[in-house]
């Protein structure tokens, strides 16, 4: 007698090997049979005839920390077939507070990021543990797999303006740091495109990451220095940190989004092989779309911000600053100007702009009379943070290009929520909803890339469960956990649009995470047994 059979499927397993028929049999949330036995019974069966089972997605780059807790059904993800986020990415965490007031990374970041949270939602943890402890006492229907975010150091121990780190303020980091990864936090992420985290040298990077490389399974993960002409140094810096500080690398959402240099994947591939052949374990992650999202500041010049929102909204206040800042992003970052129609608000939290979500910056500029620069300025100081948008700045051969390279694995970059509540007015990157069935649809069944269907299933499982030393998740196996995602080959595809984005993907049919079936022949069944995972463990 079991809990759960799936009987008559297709098995890709995980690890690259080839597809298999075959039956699988789950008790107390393990797979604890892979074969065939006759007259099996179970509490339920699954009939998995022309269908492919596959271990549970793992989207290796997320933004979910805080819309797991607002929307505990994850709905935009668990529809696409993923099983485990992994949160803290791009320097961005939700803990630790370095203190006794949870709010001080919820005022000092948080609301930095757009619509980022639920003001309803009460912040009550200070450290990884409680944070952990929260979630998993709230419920959530995925897994969750926390790093922790440099620019949430940065906050806690005020490291937050465009110098050097103090020796008081590098010493408290390290100690968050090691308290944070001795808790379970994966890794330590930066995101030196943005503020704060964009203040902090290479060498400040290097000095934090000695201090934990020496965990087990401990890795760099970076949203690395994006900007006109960087699609290589970026590159070259992260391989760098990695080298200095004895630590494997996880380079964040490669792609080039300076239009002068689409068509350079080869130059940068060959840095990541370059460095991979000297010693350093390194790999990447990227999404299929040739659009980016991110926030309105990024158009903005980095020393504007120093010292966090309001002393960048004091800056808009002098009228001398104001202008220099304007002129910089006349000028654009880098030297590279913008093309403003191809910049799309998709969320803002004051509620009289609802009108300019869908709206490029250029459209807007127009129906206000103003410059671009003086409208970014404008929205911003309307809506007191930064306002979400997305860029569209990428070309396809690229997509193609990183996608297939054996480096490559796959990340949404987008968050966990759902059509209804608090994240359904504003119009997000449509990744949130669609990424690994765009891949497995729109890619894969169409021939778009170059990868098998096992190979594509392998970047989404077994390879970011080996990146994340997960023990037992990842793979279908015996006495592993049972994270599983059964989809239909001929039909799984995204749905969603950047017109409208609010839409779950199709073709997933069951999504089984710890043994207990959350979609069920494609119906949320509204439980959650999810966890929180942590560094090494093997639950």
């Amino acid at each position: 007698m079991f809990d759960l059979i799936i009987k008559n499927g297709t098995i890709i397993d995980g690890t690259n090997k080839s597809k298999y028929k075959s039956d699988i049999f789950i008790n107390n949330n393990k797979i604890s049979k892979i074969g065939f036995i006759l007259n099996a019974q179970a509490n339920k069966i699954i009939d998995a005839s022309n269908l492919i089972i596959s271990p549970g997605f793992i989207d290796i780059h997320t933004h979910s920390d805080i819309s797991v807790i607002n929307d505990p059904y994850n709905e935009s993800k668990i529809y696409q077939g993923v099983t485990t986020e992994v949160t803290g990415n791009c320097s961005y965490s939700a803990f630790p507070s370095g203190n006794n007031n949870p709010n001080t990374i919820r005022d000092g970041l948080w609301e930095k990021r757009g619509n980022a949270d639920d003001p309803k939602t009460k912040w009550s943890w200070n450290t990884f543990d409680e944070y952990a402890n929260f979630i998993e006492k709230k419920g959530t229907s995925i897994n969750i797999a926390p790093q922790l975010g440099y620019a949430a150091l940065q906050v806690a121990s005020g490291a937050i303006e465009n110098r050097p780190a103090t020796g008081t303020e590098m010493a408290k980091m390290k100690r968050l740091a090691n308290e944070s990864i001795e808790q379970g936090a994966f890794s330590l992420s930066t995101g030196l495109s943005v503020p704060p985290s964009a203040f902090a040298s290479t060498d400040e990077i290097i000095e934090i990451r000695k201090s934990i490389s020496h965990y087990e399974g401990i890795f760099y993960v970076t949203h690395a220095r994006e900007g006109a002409g960087k699609h290589l140094s970026k590159i070259e810096e992260a391989v760098e940190i990695g080298k200095k500080s004895n630590i494997s690398v996880q380079f964040s959402h490669l792609a080039i989004t300076d239009w002068r240099y689409y068509g350079d994947g080869p130059k940068m591939h060959r840095i990541f092989e370059n460095a991979e052949n000297s010693g350093l374990d390194i790999t990447y992650d990227m999404y299929p779309y040739t659009a980016a999202g991110a926030g309105l500041d990024q158009t903005m010049p980095l020393w504007s911000h120093s010292g966090g929102i309001e002393k960048f909204l004091e800056r808009l206040r002098d009228s001398k600053l104001r202008q220099r800042i304007k002129s910089e992003i006349t000028k654009g970052i880098d030297g590279l100007p913008q093309r403003w129609e191809t910049i799309v608000i998709s969320s803002v939290k004051n509620p009289d702009n609802q009108d300019v979500i869908g709206l490029s910056v250029k459209e807007i500029a127009d129906l206000r009379n103003l410059d671009e620069s003086e409208t970014i300025l404008q929205l911003t100081e309307e809506d007191q943070a930064v306002v979400s948008v997305i860029y569209h700045n990428r070309e396809e051969g690229d997509i193609r290009c990183f996608m297939d390279h054996r480096l490559a694995m796959f990340g949404s970059d987008g968050n966990a929520v759902s059509t209804e509540g608090f994240y359904s007015n504003g119009k997000p990157h449509p990744r949130f909803y669609g990424t690994f069935p765009r891949i497995l649809g729109r890619y894969i069944r169409e021939k778009r890339s170059k990868l098998s269907l096992e190979e594509a299933i392998y970047k989404m499982t077994g390879f970011p469960a080996w990146r994340l030393n997960l023990k037992q998740r990842g793979i279908i196996k015996e006495n592993y956990n049972a994270d599983i995602t059964i989809f239909n080959p001929k039909t799984i595809i995204d749905k969603a649009t950047f017109e409208n984005p609010h839409q779950y993907a199709k073709g997933i049919e069951f999504v089984i995470v710890n043994g207990e079936v959350v979609i069920d022949d494609g119906i949320h069944q509204k439980i959650t047994p999810g966890k929180v995972l942590r560094r090494g463990s093997k639950v």
